[in-house]
Protein backbone atom coordinates (compact mmCIF):
# COMPACT_ATOMS: atom_id res chain seq x y z
CA UNK A 1 0.00 0.00 0.00
CA UNK A 2 1.15 3.60 -0.92
CA UNK A 3 -0.21 6.41 1.50
CA UNK A 4 -0.09 9.86 0.82
CA UNK A 5 -0.67 11.67 4.49
CA UNK A 6 -1.76 15.43 4.14
CA UNK A 7 -0.26 17.93 6.43
CA UNK A 8 2.49 18.78 8.76
CA UNK A 9 1.92 19.39 12.36
CA UNK A 10 2.04 17.26 15.32
CA UNK A 11 -1.05 14.86 14.56
CA UNK A 12 0.49 14.15 11.32
CA UNK A 13 3.48 12.85 13.02
CA UNK A 14 1.97 10.92 15.11
CA UNK A 15 -0.33 9.28 12.12
CA UNK A 16 2.60 8.85 10.37
CA UNK A 17 4.31 7.25 13.17
CA UNK A 18 1.17 4.75 13.81
CA UNK A 19 1.07 4.14 10.07
CA UNK A 20 4.66 3.34 9.42
CA UNK A 21 3.87 -0.12 11.79
CA UNK A 22 1.13 -1.58 9.21
CA UNK A 23 2.43 -4.17 7.43
CA UNK A 24 0.54 -4.04 4.52
CA UNK A 25 2.35 -0.47 4.05
CA UNK A 26 4.71 -0.11 0.99
CA UNK A 27 5.63 3.71 1.32
CA UNK A 28 4.21 6.45 3.14
CA UNK A 29 4.40 9.89 1.52
CA UNK A 30 3.59 13.59 3.32
CA UNK A 31 2.93 16.40 2.06
CA UNK A 32 4.32 18.95 2.97
CA UNK A 33 5.18 16.76 6.01
CA UNK A 34 8.01 17.79 8.75
CA UNK A 35 11.20 16.72 10.33
CA UNK A 36 9.54 14.00 12.03
CA UNK A 37 8.06 12.49 9.39
CA UNK A 38 10.67 12.62 7.41
CA UNK A 39 12.38 10.30 9.17
CA UNK A 40 9.46 8.13 8.53
CA UNK A 41 8.74 8.30 4.87
CA UNK A 42 9.09 10.86 2.25
CA UNK A 43 7.90 14.44 2.31
CA UNK A 44 7.11 16.62 -0.56
CA UNK A 45 7.02 20.37 -0.61
CA UNK A 46 3.45 20.42 -1.15
CA UNK A 47 0.65 22.45 0.67
CA UNK A 48 -2.23 20.79 2.37
CA UNK A 49 -3.95 23.33 1.16
CA UNK A 50 -3.04 22.82 -2.23
CA UNK A 51 -5.23 20.46 -4.05
CA UNK A 52 -4.24 20.64 -7.55
CA UNK A 53 -1.09 20.13 -6.76
CA UNK A 54 -2.32 16.94 -4.20
CA UNK A 55 -4.36 15.56 -7.16
CA UNK A 56 -0.63 16.00 -9.02
CA UNK A 57 0.96 14.02 -6.26
CA UNK A 58 -1.40 11.44 -5.52
CA UNK A 59 -1.51 10.95 -9.04
CA UNK A 60 2.00 10.22 -9.61
CA UNK A 61 2.61 8.44 -6.39
CA UNK A 62 -0.34 6.00 -7.48
CA UNK A 63 -1.19 6.19 -4.06
CA UNK A 64 -4.03 3.81 -2.61
CA UNK A 65 -5.18 6.35 0.18
CA UNK A 66 -4.56 9.38 0.83
CA UNK A 67 -5.21 10.59 4.37
CA UNK A 68 -5.89 14.32 4.95
CA UNK A 69 -5.24 15.13 8.67
CA UNK A 70 -6.11 18.89 8.52
CA UNK A 71 -9.35 20.57 8.60
CA UNK A 72 -8.66 23.62 6.60
CA UNK A 73 -7.83 21.39 3.12
CA UNK A 74 -11.51 19.39 4.24
CA UNK A 75 -13.46 22.21 4.57
CA UNK A 76 -11.74 24.01 1.16
CA UNK A 77 -12.81 20.49 -0.85
CA UNK A 78 -9.24 18.85 -1.07
CA UNK A 79 -10.78 15.41 -0.47
CA UNK A 80 -13.53 15.74 -3.27
CA UNK A 81 -10.80 16.83 -5.85
CA UNK A 82 -8.80 13.95 -5.10
CA UNK A 83 -12.27 11.28 -5.09
CA UNK A 84 -12.51 12.40 -8.47
CA UNK A 85 -9.15 10.98 -9.46
CA UNK A 86 -10.32 7.69 -7.82
CA UNK A 87 -8.44 8.12 -5.12
CA UNK A 88 -9.48 6.14 -1.87
CA UNK A 89 -9.37 9.38 1.02
CA UNK A 90 -9.62 8.85 4.10
CA UNK A 91 -11.29 12.58 5.36
CA UNK A 92 -15.30 13.89 4.71
CA UNK A 93 -16.09 15.96 1.38
CA UNK A 94 -16.37 19.96 1.87
CA UNK A 95 -20.69 19.05 2.47
CA UNK A 96 -19.73 16.95 5.23
CA UNK A 97 -17.05 19.12 6.75
CA UNK A 98 -19.07 22.05 7.32
CA UNK A 99 -19.83 19.64 10.24
CA UNK A 100 -16.76 22.17 11.74
CA UNK A 101 -16.11 24.89 9.01
CA UNK A 102 -19.86 26.65 10.18
CA UNK A 103 -21.03 26.79 13.90
CA UNK A 104 -24.07 27.41 12.63
CA UNK A 105 -24.17 24.64 10.08
CA UNK A 106 -23.70 22.42 12.70
CA UNK A 107 -26.31 23.77 14.94
CA UNK A 108 -28.87 22.76 12.45
CA UNK A 109 -27.69 19.56 11.95
CA UNK A 110 -27.68 19.02 15.59
CA UNK A 111 -31.09 20.24 16.06
CA UNK A 112 -32.48 18.13 13.23
CA UNK A 113 -30.75 14.69 14.28
CA UNK A 114 -32.06 15.25 18.28
CA UNK A 115 -28.48 15.66 19.60
CA UNK A 116 -28.29 17.63 22.99
CA UNK A 117 -26.41 20.95 22.26
CA UNK A 118 -25.82 24.03 24.15
CA UNK A 119 -28.64 26.41 23.44
CA UNK A 120 -28.39 29.25 20.90
CA UNK A 121 -28.96 32.72 22.73
CA UNK A 122 -30.61 35.50 20.51
CA UNK A 123 -28.44 38.50 22.86
CA UNK A 124 -24.70 38.52 24.17
CA UNK A 125 -25.05 38.74 28.03
CA UNK A 126 -22.76 37.31 30.31
CA UNK A 127 -22.47 34.63 31.36
CA UNK A 128 -22.17 32.91 27.78
CA UNK A 129 -19.73 31.44 25.14
CA UNK A 130 -19.04 33.36 21.86
CA UNK A 131 -17.87 31.02 19.21
CA UNK A 132 -16.65 32.57 15.88
CA UNK A 133 -18.89 30.72 13.21
CA UNK A 134 -15.99 29.80 10.97
CA UNK A 135 -12.43 27.92 11.51
CA UNK A 136 -10.25 29.36 13.73
CA UNK A 137 -7.86 26.85 14.33
CA UNK A 138 -8.78 26.19 17.88
CA UNK A 139 -8.56 29.58 19.24
CA UNK A 140 -12.25 31.18 17.71
CA UNK A 141 -14.28 30.47 21.47
CA UNK A 142 -14.44 32.46 24.06
CA UNK A 143 -15.64 32.08 27.52
CA UNK A 144 -17.66 35.16 28.91
CA UNK A 145 -18.12 35.14 32.40
CA UNK A 146 -17.86 38.75 32.71
CA UNK A 147 -19.19 41.94 31.01
CA UNK A 148 -15.17 43.05 30.31
CA UNK A 149 -14.69 39.41 29.03
CA UNK A 150 -17.60 39.59 26.77
CA UNK A 151 -16.39 42.92 25.06
CA UNK A 152 -13.07 41.65 24.48
CA UNK A 153 -14.78 38.39 22.74
CA UNK A 154 -16.48 40.28 20.79
CA UNK A 155 -13.79 42.22 19.29
CA UNK A 156 -11.31 39.37 18.72
CA UNK A 157 -14.55 36.95 17.60
CA UNK A 158 -15.34 39.94 14.86
CA UNK A 159 -11.47 40.04 13.65
CA UNK A 160 -11.70 36.66 12.31
CA UNK A 161 -13.79 37.78 9.70
CA UNK A 162 -17.22 35.32 10.47
CA UNK A 163 -19.95 36.04 11.76
CA UNK A 164 -20.60 34.74 15.53
CA UNK A 165 -22.28 32.34 17.66
CA UNK A 166 -23.46 33.07 21.08
CA UNK A 167 -24.60 30.25 23.16
CA UNK A 168 -25.21 29.64 27.03
CA UNK A 169 -22.43 29.04 29.11
CA UNK A 170 -22.45 25.39 30.10
CA UNK A 171 -20.84 23.73 33.30
CA UNK A 172 -19.04 20.14 33.63
CA UNK A 173 -16.02 18.14 32.46
CA UNK A 174 -15.19 17.88 28.78
CA UNK A 175 -14.44 15.22 26.77
CA UNK A 176 -13.05 15.17 23.51
CA UNK A 177 -14.94 11.91 21.63
CA UNK A 178 -13.87 10.25 18.41
CA UNK A 179 -15.64 8.01 15.70
CA UNK A 180 -14.07 6.73 12.30
CA UNK A 181 -17.21 6.60 10.22
CA UNK A 182 -17.53 5.10 6.68
CA UNK A 183 -20.60 7.15 5.50
CA UNK A 184 -22.66 5.09 7.50
CA UNK A 185 -21.25 3.36 10.56
CA UNK A 186 -19.20 4.65 13.08
CA UNK A 187 -16.42 2.77 14.94
CA UNK A 188 -15.64 4.38 18.34
CA UNK A 189 -11.78 5.27 19.60
CA UNK A 190 -11.15 6.24 23.03
CA UNK A 191 -12.35 9.34 24.84
CA UNK A 192 -9.70 11.94 25.42
CA UNK A 193 -9.40 15.07 27.43
CA UNK A 194 -7.33 18.04 26.43
CA UNK A 195 -5.92 21.61 27.64
CA UNK A 196 -7.10 24.17 25.84
CA UNK A 197 -5.98 27.20 27.88
CA UNK A 198 -2.12 28.51 27.62
CA UNK A 199 -1.68 28.44 31.10
CA UNK A 200 -2.03 26.61 34.35
CA UNK A 201 -5.16 26.26 36.02
CA UNK A 202 -6.87 26.89 32.77
CA UNK A 203 -5.54 30.79 32.85
CA UNK A 204 -5.02 32.60 29.54
CA UNK A 205 -6.24 32.66 26.12
CA UNK A 206 -7.28 29.42 24.07
CA UNK A 207 -4.95 28.20 21.84
CA UNK A 208 -4.50 24.91 19.29
CA UNK A 209 -4.54 22.49 22.99
CA UNK A 210 -1.64 22.69 24.93
CA UNK A 211 -2.33 18.74 26.05
CA UNK A 212 -3.91 15.74 26.32
CA UNK A 213 -4.39 12.67 27.95
CA UNK A 214 -6.15 8.98 27.49
CA UNK A 215 -8.33 7.11 29.34
CA UNK A 216 -10.32 9.79 31.41
CA UNK A 217 -11.60 8.41 34.37
CA UNK A 218 -15.23 7.14 34.65
CA UNK A 219 -15.57 6.93 30.87
CA UNK A 220 -15.23 3.54 29.74
CA UNK A 221 -16.03 1.95 26.19
CA UNK A 222 -19.36 1.33 27.12
CA UNK A 223 -19.93 4.92 28.38
CA UNK A 224 -18.08 6.06 24.58
CA UNK A 225 -20.74 3.77 23.11
CA UNK A 226 -23.23 5.42 24.82
CA UNK A 227 -22.19 8.87 23.71
CA UNK A 228 -21.32 7.79 19.96
CA UNK A 229 -24.45 5.77 19.79
CA UNK A 230 -26.67 9.06 21.57
CA UNK A 231 -24.51 12.19 19.39
CA UNK A 232 -22.17 10.50 16.50
CA UNK A 233 -25.17 7.88 14.57
CA UNK A 234 -28.11 10.60 14.66
CA UNK A 235 -25.28 13.31 13.19
CA UNK A 236 -24.18 10.76 10.43
CA UNK A 237 -27.88 10.02 9.62
CA UNK A 238 -29.04 13.28 9.07
CA UNK A 239 -25.76 14.49 7.09
CA UNK A 240 -26.53 11.00 5.09
CA UNK A 241 -30.23 11.92 4.55
CA UNK A 242 -29.01 15.74 3.02
CA UNK A 243 -26.65 13.70 0.94
CA UNK A 244 -23.50 14.20 2.17
CA UNK A 245 -22.39 11.31 3.49
CA UNK A 246 -19.44 11.40 6.23
CA UNK A 247 -16.13 9.68 5.61
CA UNK A 248 -12.95 10.22 8.09
CA UNK A 249 -12.92 10.84 11.84
CA UNK A 250 -15.94 12.75 13.33
CA UNK A 251 -14.72 14.45 16.62
CA UNK A 252 -17.48 15.74 19.11
CA UNK A 253 -16.60 18.36 22.09
CA UNK A 254 -18.75 16.91 25.04
CA UNK A 255 -19.62 18.75 28.30
CA UNK A 256 -20.51 16.27 30.64
CA UNK A 257 -23.07 18.15 32.54
CA UNK A 258 -25.22 17.40 35.61
CA UNK A 259 -28.22 17.32 32.79
CA UNK A 260 -26.67 14.73 30.71
CA UNK A 261 -23.80 15.12 27.84
CA UNK A 262 -23.82 18.80 25.59
CA UNK A 263 -22.14 18.89 22.17
CA UNK A 264 -19.96 21.74 22.37
CA UNK A 265 -19.00 21.72 18.62
CA UNK A 266 -17.97 19.32 16.34
CA UNK A 267 -14.81 18.63 14.46
CA UNK A 268 -14.18 16.52 10.85
CA UNK A 269 -10.74 15.52 11.86
CA UNK A 270 -8.74 13.88 14.32
CA UNK A 271 -7.64 15.80 17.41
CA UNK A 272 -4.35 18.11 17.99
CA UNK A 273 -2.99 16.90 20.20
CA UNK A 274 -5.71 14.56 21.18
CA UNK A 275 -4.20 11.75 18.49
CA UNK A 276 -0.58 12.18 20.18
CA UNK A 277 -2.21 10.17 23.24
CA UNK A 278 -4.66 8.08 21.39
CA UNK A 279 -2.68 6.21 18.45
CA UNK A 280 -0.02 5.06 21.11
CA UNK A 281 -3.29 3.24 22.82
CA UNK A 282 -4.76 1.81 19.34
CA UNK A 283 -3.84 -2.21 19.17
CA UNK A 284 -4.41 -2.75 15.75
CA UNK A 285 -3.53 -1.54 12.18
CA UNK A 286 -4.52 1.91 11.92
CA UNK A 287 -3.73 1.89 8.06
CA UNK A 288 -6.46 -1.05 7.88
CA UNK A 289 -9.11 0.70 9.68
CA UNK A 290 -8.47 4.26 7.89
CA UNK A 291 -8.77 2.21 4.47
CA UNK A 292 -11.60 0.23 5.21
CA UNK A 293 -13.93 4.19 6.21
CA UNK A 294 -12.48 5.63 2.89
CA UNK A 295 -13.57 2.30 0.92
CA UNK A 296 -17.09 2.94 2.67
CA UNK A 297 -17.39 -0.29 4.72
CA UNK A 298 -16.36 -0.78 8.82
CA UNK A 299 -17.73 -4.23 9.12
CA UNK A 300 -15.11 -6.08 8.97
CA UNK A 301 -12.46 -4.24 11.22
CA UNK A 302 -11.95 -3.05 14.75
CA UNK A 303 -10.66 -0.43 16.49
CA UNK A 304 -8.78 -2.49 19.43
CA UNK A 305 -7.51 -0.35 22.16
CA UNK A 306 -4.26 -1.15 24.96
CA UNK A 307 -5.00 -0.93 28.76
CA UNK A 308 -1.89 1.79 28.68
CA UNK A 309 -2.63 4.88 29.34
CA UNK A 310 -1.28 7.77 27.14
CA UNK A 311 -0.28 11.79 28.31
CA UNK A 312 1.10 14.78 26.23
CA UNK A 313 2.55 17.61 26.98
CA UNK A 314 2.66 20.98 24.31
CA UNK A 315 6.16 22.30 23.67
CA UNK A 316 5.50 25.90 22.74
CA UNK A 317 7.18 29.00 21.85
CA UNK A 318 7.46 31.51 24.34
CA UNK A 319 5.50 34.20 22.69
CA UNK A 320 2.32 31.31 22.22
CA UNK A 321 -0.50 32.07 20.81
CA UNK A 322 -0.10 35.34 19.92
CA UNK A 323 3.02 34.52 18.48
CA UNK A 324 5.25 31.85 17.18
CA UNK A 325 9.04 31.33 16.98
CA UNK A 326 11.08 30.31 14.11
CA UNK A 327 14.52 29.34 13.94
CA UNK A 328 15.63 28.44 17.09
CA UNK A 329 17.78 25.74 17.94
CA UNK A 330 16.22 22.87 19.41
CA UNK A 331 18.10 20.67 21.84
CA UNK A 332 17.47 17.26 23.68
CA UNK A 333 14.88 15.42 21.36
CA UNK A 334 17.20 12.11 21.21
CA UNK A 335 17.65 11.81 25.09
CA UNK A 336 14.17 12.16 25.68
CA UNK A 337 13.05 9.48 23.16
CA UNK A 338 16.06 7.49 24.65
CA UNK A 339 14.24 7.97 27.93
CA UNK A 340 10.92 6.62 26.33
CA UNK A 341 9.14 9.31 25.42
CA UNK A 342 7.31 9.79 21.68
CA UNK A 343 8.81 13.00 19.94
CA UNK A 344 6.09 14.51 17.56
CA UNK A 345 7.03 17.21 15.60
CA UNK A 346 4.55 20.37 15.28
CA UNK A 347 6.40 23.33 14.52
CA UNK A 348 10.02 22.35 13.16
CA UNK A 349 12.20 22.63 10.47
CA UNK A 350 15.78 21.75 9.65
CA UNK A 351 18.27 24.45 9.09
CA UNK A 352 21.19 22.22 7.17
CA UNK A 353 21.14 19.62 9.25
CA UNK A 354 20.59 21.57 12.52
CA UNK A 355 16.31 21.22 13.95
CA UNK A 356 15.27 24.41 14.72
CA UNK A 357 12.07 26.08 15.79
CA UNK A 358 9.25 26.48 12.97
CA UNK A 359 5.82 27.92 14.59
CA UNK A 360 3.85 27.89 17.55
CA UNK A 361 3.57 24.50 19.28
CA UNK A 362 7.13 23.35 18.58
CA UNK A 363 7.14 19.79 19.99
CA UNK A 364 4.47 17.28 21.71
CA UNK A 365 6.16 14.87 24.13
CA UNK A 366 3.89 11.73 24.62
CA UNK A 367 3.96 8.68 27.17
CA UNK A 368 2.61 5.82 28.19
CA UNK A 369 1.94 3.74 31.19
CA UNK A 370 -0.13 1.52 33.38
CA UNK A 371 -1.80 4.43 34.57
CA UNK A 372 -2.40 7.91 33.92
CA UNK A 373 0.02 8.94 36.72
CA UNK A 374 2.64 7.14 35.70
CA UNK A 375 2.28 8.32 31.98
CA UNK A 376 2.34 11.81 33.27
CA UNK A 377 5.20 11.63 35.36
CA UNK A 378 7.34 9.79 32.25
CA UNK A 379 6.22 12.67 30.35
CA UNK A 380 7.27 15.61 32.15
CA UNK A 381 10.48 13.66 33.02
CA UNK A 382 11.01 14.13 28.91
CA UNK A 383 10.00 17.57 28.91
CA UNK A 384 12.51 18.54 31.22
CA UNK A 385 15.25 16.92 28.89
CA UNK A 386 14.16 19.15 25.79
CA UNK A 387 15.54 22.63 25.45
CA UNK A 388 14.95 25.95 23.32
CA UNK A 389 14.75 29.33 24.19
CA UNK A 390 11.48 30.74 25.55
CA UNK A 391 10.27 27.27 25.79
CA UNK A 392 6.77 27.08 27.75
CA UNK A 393 4.38 24.56 28.62
CA UNK A 394 1.82 23.79 31.26
CA UNK A 395 2.52 21.88 34.41
CA UNK A 396 -0.60 19.99 34.73
CA UNK A 397 -1.65 18.76 31.93
CA UNK A 398 -3.74 15.55 33.65
CA UNK A 399 -2.95 16.35 37.15
CA UNK A 400 -6.64 15.62 38.48
CA UNK A 401 -6.71 12.46 36.54
CA UNK A 402 -7.05 9.07 38.50
CA UNK A 403 -6.85 6.40 36.52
Amino acid sequence: MKVLLVGSGGREHALAWKLSQAPSLEELHAAPGNPGIAALGRCHPVRAEDGEGLLDLASSLTADLVVVGPEAPLVAGVADELRHLGVAVFGPSAEAARIEGSKSFAKDVMHAAGVPTAEALPVARPPCVIKADGLAAGKGVFICREQHELDTALREASALGDSIVIEELLDGEELSVFAVCDGAGALPLPAAQDFKRIGDGDQGPNTGGMGSYSPVAGVGPEDVEDLVDTIHRPVLAELAERGMPFVGVLFAGVMLTADGPRVLEFNCRFGDPETQSLVPRLDGDLLELLLAAARGDLSSVTAATADAAAVTVVLAAGGYPAAGDVGTPIEGIEDAEAAGALVFHAGTALQGDRLVTNGGRILNVTATGETVAAARDRAYEACELISFPGMRYRRDIAAVAHV
